[in-house]
């Protein structure tokens, strides 16, 4: 009874521990894929020994941010609009 009991909790013990180690190691694989994020001059030859698709996929991730970071741009410039708007509205409620 009491050698069941130990070996049931040593497959629980080692199932654990498997898991653990495969999710660290998912982890560590997305980090490596995120060595390179920027190019400059500096580093123009680890640019070119990248390979097609990851330099595809790099100018592709490039250009998403970039959408990104005009949209939230346009948004700012709309509310200030608004805002603006709102103010000479006001102004030239008030001037009547």
């Amino acid at each position: 009874m009491f050698l069941k009991i130990v070996i049931v909790f040593v497959f629980i013990f080692i199932f654990f521990n498997l898991r653990n180690f495969f999710k660290l190691n998912r982890k560590q694989n997305v980090f490596k894929s995120k060595k390179l994020t920027t190019f400059n001059k500096k580093n123009f030859n680890d640019w070119m020994n990248l390979t097609k698709k990851e330099r595809y996929n790099l100018s592709k991730q490039d250009s998403v941010n970039y959408m990104d970071r005009r949209k939230l741009l346009l948004d700012e410039i709309r509310k200030e609009y608004k805002k603006i708007s709102r103010e000479n509205f006001e102004g030239n409620i008030k001037k009547k």
